[in-house]
């Protein structure tokens, strides 16, 4: 691939601002700056910089964002900044979008790619990937309320049974819940089903993926493909 589709395909500008970045010798390879808009380079495992930051070449990105509190999963926002703008303009630019959403008060793994292939095999019902949260809740969680989630409990205002297929109690406020479907406030309303309240939420698993141990609130990093998360 030539050196201006490069960043052009990585989202650094227009092609007519990609060729400015690498005729003014911002655009470098292995250490070397590369002047020559129509240099042809290999982008099999290609790391490049621009301006000193160094970026992977991924045809399509797949991001793991650790998402904060009071952020919007819209293009759009309403109430509050967008989740996008946690992101450098690159990939803002690339058009990356939430994989499902997070409520604003939901915290924890997002998944924003570019692929949209992938957001339909990730987001399709009958795909039946699984999602799991950390719920910390008001009440002290019984044994009756985890077996009812696991066999099935109907929201309100709607005839549809909806159930966990996880359920494990990590303390007596506190439960790590599995789900495969993304109904508005499912596990809200799924607690609210059988007489318990949700305190705090956060997604910790998405498919096989987790975050990063050392991934703060706020902070993304970069997934490397879609097998990763559905094996």
């Amino acid at each position: 691939m030539i050196a201006e589709q490069i960043l052009f395909s990585q989202g650094f500008g227009t092609r007519h601002e990609c060729t400015g970045l690498i005729v003014q010798g911002r655009f470098r390879v292995n250490g070397t700056a590369v002047t020559d808009p129509d240099e042809d380079i290999p982008t099999e495992d290609l790391t490049f910089e621009v301006d000193g930051v160094q970026w992977p070449f991924f045809e399509k990105a797949i991001i793991l964002l650790n998402k904060p509190e009071h952020y919007e999963c819209s293009l759009k926002p309403i109430h509050h900044p967008s989740v996008l703008s946690l992101l450098p303009p690159p990939l803002r630019v690339r058009k990356v979008q939430p994989v499902g959403r997070l409520d604003e008060d939901t915290t924890g793994l997002l998944l924003l790619t570019d692929d949209g292939k992938l957001i339909h095999r990730l987001t399709h019902p009958k795909k039946h990937v699984t999602k799991i949260y950390r719920v910390t809740l008001k009440h002290p969680v019984t044994e009756k309320q985890i077996a009812q989630l696991l066999k099935g409990v109907q929201l309100a205002d709607s005839p549809d049974i909806v159930k966990a297929v996880s359920c494990d109690k990590v303390s007596e406020l506190v439960i790590d819940l599995g789900i495969t479907q993304g109904k508005y406030h499912q596990v809200k309303r799924m607690m609210a089903a059988v007489s318990n309240r949700v305190v705090a939420l956060e997604r910790i698993r998405f498919g096989n993926l987790s975050l990063p141990e050392d991934l703060k609130p706020g902070e993304w990093t970069w997934g490397k493909s879609a097998q990763e998360i559905i094996g």
